[in-house]
């Protein structure tokens, strides 16, 4: 048996191969014919360019349909694709195809000048474009190409992709997800969640992060249902498809900006079955007043790129606004004090998982893989949580000081080293604070040299011209000295504090 993912997802395609699989937001129309055999093109491009086994294809580009094909190609080629979030600069690329060493990269046309430069210096062979209006060099090469492609056959332990993350310490680490990982979990959430004949995905998220990519797309492509691909969110735009869908999935932000509208309410959301959020914490007032609006119930749910989904608020059964849910099938969740001793109901402690969905391990760090597994195979999240007497899990923190904001991991350490290269600055510290769009605000605190005057403004601009506009830090406030503990070690929860109304 044949365990590749895209053979899973072939094997769902609905009876009617002319019905269609992608609509987009300016009224262009994919069958799930024309999915099959842009796939088989770019599986045939990427076939007969002679790359080794396993090799990686690192992806930076808009989101369209082709992005997504180039996924499923990528995969049905037998190859590990390697999403890049768009906003990445050129420091941060260079990082990840240095350790990820892919043997093709897909850029933006008009990033292909300081792409290419850092790929062809790291040793890639192959640099392709391809925009969001369906042109590039990737597309004009593939249009050459047979529309058959006889998918490879994978075992379930093969790499799928590997996804680039924060994690809880240091810099990015590519977690490696298989072919099994990522179709155990497919398959969970379609039970869980209920998809149904007919359901139409109203897909607004990006598709170089797992709740774009590995869980929307993942669902609708293994229930053959259609999506209403938007290139972003917009929420006059989600609404105007709105009454035309039935499964909406969200960051907390999407939520906040859809109550911001006035006109937003029952009525658009008449059609809707299922809302479903994550990526970062669901404020309860914001859970409170959407179903007070709308009459619908957020289904919130807990994962991350190491693991894909994890815990889940039910589909039928009470959703319980604060709470991320319960494990979901053949998935083990336990919540333990540092001496793995497990805790009682609403004890905090660090929260530990394992399943069929667990990823196998970090890209070319085997000593790291292992510090993140338990003895009997539990990985740590390095989430801190608790579990009610009804067995609902609730995120509490972070064991780290890993922010989340918009949905987006950030790694303080990280934004501090680049604060503390610019002239005037003697340290800085970075933590995340409560904000109501996006989950937790970036926020920065630093302390100048001596005779030495810096505004927010500087330092902003400063940041914005070197990191993704996500990691940059929301607020800036400066301070004669941090905090320090008997140690010396900067007490971040004392600043999380201070800080925390801006």
């Amino acid at each position: 048996m044949n365990a590749n993912l895209y053979a899973l997802f072939e094997s769902r395609f609905p009876a009617d191969r002319n019905a269609c699989c992608i609509e987009t937001h300016d009224g262009l129309y994919y069958s799930w014919n024309d999915l099959d055999r842009a796939t088989a093109k770019l599986a045939n491009l990427l076939a007969g360019l002679g790359l080794p086994k396993d090799a990686r294809i690192a992806v930076q580009v808009e989101k369209s349909p082709e992005a997504l094909m180039l996924y499923l190609a990528t995969i049905r080629a037998g190859y590990v694709y390697l999403p890049l979030n768009t906003a990445y600069r050129a420091a941060e690329i260079e990082y990840f195809v240095e350790n990820a060493e892919p043997a093709v990269v897909v850029c933006s046309p008009q990033n292909f000048g300081w792409v290419s430069q850092i790929a062809f210096k790291c040793g890639t062979k192959h640099v392709f474009t391809l925009g969001e209006d369906r042109q590039g060099s990737l597309l004009n090469r593939a249009a050459l190409q047979s529309n058959s492609f006889d998918t490879v056959t994978k075992q379930p332990d093969d790499l799928a992709a590997i996804l680039y993350t924060s994690g809880t310490t240091g810099r990015s680490k590519g977690a490696m997800l298989t072919h099994d990982n990522l179709a155990s979990n497919a398959k969970v959430l379609q039970d869980y969640w209920r998809w149904q004949p007919g359901d139409v995905l109203l897909h607004a998220l990006p598709l170089f992060h797992v709740h774009g990519l590995f869980v929307a797309s993942h669902g609708a492509l293994l229930n053959g249902s259609k999506m209403i691909f938007l290139p972003k969110f917009d929420a006059a735009e989600v609404m105007h498809h709105m009454p035309r869908a039935t499964v909406f999935m969200g960051v907390p932000t999407y939520y906040v900006r859809l109550l911001a509208e006035d006109s937003f309410g029952k009525e658009v959301c008449n059609n809707m079955r299922l809302f479903v959020s994550g990526s970062a914490p669901l404020l309860t007032e914001t859970f409170n007043e959407f179903a007070r609006r709308t009459g619908h119930t957020i289904l919130e749910r807990y994962g991350m790129s190491e693991t894909t989904m994890l815990v889940s608020n039910p589909y039928e059964g009470d959703r319980v606004g604060g709470t991320v849910g319960l494990p979901l099938p053949g998935v083990s969740v336990r919540v333990v004090k540092g001496d793995c001793a497990a805790c009682g109901s609403g004890e905090v402690g660090d929260i530990q998982v394992k399943g069929p969905n667990v990823f196998k391990g970090y890209w070319r760090m085997p000593e790291k893989t292992a510090e993140e597994f338990t003895a009997d195979g539990y990985f740590k999240t390095g989430d801190v949580g608790k579990f009610d007497d009804n067995g609902y899990l609730s995120i509490v923190g972070r064991s780290k000081d890993l922010i989340i904001s918009g949905g987006y991991n950030v790694y303080p350490k990280e934004i501090e080293s680049f604060i503390d290269e610019m002239d005037g600055v003697a340290e800085s510290a970075v933590v995340g604070v409560p904000h109501p769009d996006f989950g937790e605000a970036v926020t920065a605190v630093v302390v100048s040299k001596p005779g030495v005057t810096l505004s927010e403004s500087q330092v902003i601009g400063s940041l914005k011209s070197k990191i993704a506009n996500f990691k940059v830090p929301k607020r800036v406030f400066f301070v004669p000295e941090l905090p320090r503990n008997t140690m010396g070690k900067v007490q971040k929860n004392v600043l999380r504090d201070q800080y925390k109304d801006g």
